[in-house]
């Protein structure tokens, strides 16, 4: 069989979530490609943690742990990665962000009430409480900047009257190889398009317990001639649940297979970046790659 052209085809495109096609391609490319997208497309966490006052139940490794895995919004194209061993952070390669919240009783509280939302102040901890601190000539490079965290409502931690968190974070720049609070998807994966044929017509009650067998969607009947048809409507929807071969009158009569060079790609953002730039992203890492390798193949030939 002739080698297919190549083709990206966008299926469904939401805010945090992209579905698309990847046609003509090995499955090395695929897998390359969905590696790059978990592992090596860099985005900004938090890396440091100062904790210049900690009286809560949540330990200081915890703490630092959990600041570690909120999602920061922010473009990481526009810092450079901190050189090792630097422990001080520049306006270029560091973000720069405070919490600190103490926990008071509420004097206005009904004395029967049990619900700590009312008896007390600041005694849960979120995401939201977290404050840009800009480093150097931050608020001039960044004028329009909005650096916070994607979501407002991650629990950090629950207080309670005279405890406080006092902490200052340093966010920079990496890769999920390095560490997976860095990796900018919740998920990336592919599967190959299924593909399913009905060797014989399969008519009436058999055509209804047919399509009992696969995904909604995946069976549709037809009315020919007053009898009840079944045909494969959209193979797409098919999740391989083999149902189809427990019925011995069945299972003869259908063969699932794949296409073999059809991926269907599913990319689900933190929040951090659009999914549509992270897969823009990491074609150019994976072109980087490529070029590198030739690279080191000139090189190689001409010693």
């Amino acid at each position: 069989r002739l080698p297919q052209a190549f083709r990206v085809d966008v299926i469904r495109e939401e805010e945090d979530t992209l579905e698309f096609d990847m046609v003509g391609i090995d499955a090395a490319i695929a897998n390359a490609f969905r590696r790059i997208l978990l592992a090596e497309v860099p985005t900004m966490a938090v890396e440091k943690v100062f904790v210049y006052n900690n009286t809560s139940i949540v330990q200081d490794e915890i703490l630092a742990h959990r600041l570690g895995l909120i999602p920061i919004r922010a473009d990481p194209r526009l810092f450079e990665y901190r050189n090792q061993g630097d422990q001080e952070g520049t306006e270029i390669d560091t973000l720069q962000f405070q919490l600190k919240i103490k926990c008071k009783r509420n004097p206005q509280a009904a004395k029967e009430s049990s619900d700590p939302d009312e008896l007390y102040f600041n005694h849960k901890v979120y995401s939201k409480h977290m404050t840009w601190v800009p480093l150097g000539n931050q608020t001039d490079l960044f004028p329009d900047a909005d650096f916070r965290p994607v979501h407002d409502d991650i629990l950090i931690a629950l207080l309670r009257p005279g405890q406080e968190i006092d902490v200052l974070m340093h966010c920079v720049k990496g890769i999920g190889k390095d560490h997976a609070k860095f990796s900018p998807v919740a998920t990336a994966s592919y599967r190959l398009l299924p593909d399913i044929t009905l060797l014989q017509p399969v008519e009436d009650e058999a055509a209804e317990t047919l399509q009992k067998c696969f995904s909604p969607g995946v069976i549709e009947i037809q009315n020919i001639n007053g009898k009840k048809v079944a045909r494969v409507a959209n193979a797409r929807l098919d999740t391989f649940s083999r149902e189809v071969f427990r019925h011995e009158s069945l299972k003869n009569l259908v063969r699932l297979a794949r296409v073999r060079n059809h991926y269907i790609f599913s990319v689900e953002s933190t929040g951090i970046l659009p999914p549509d730039v992270l897969v823009s992203e990491a074609i150019k890492i994976l072109m980087g790659k490529c070029q590198r390798f030739l690279n080191e193949l000139d090189s190689v030939s001409m010693e």
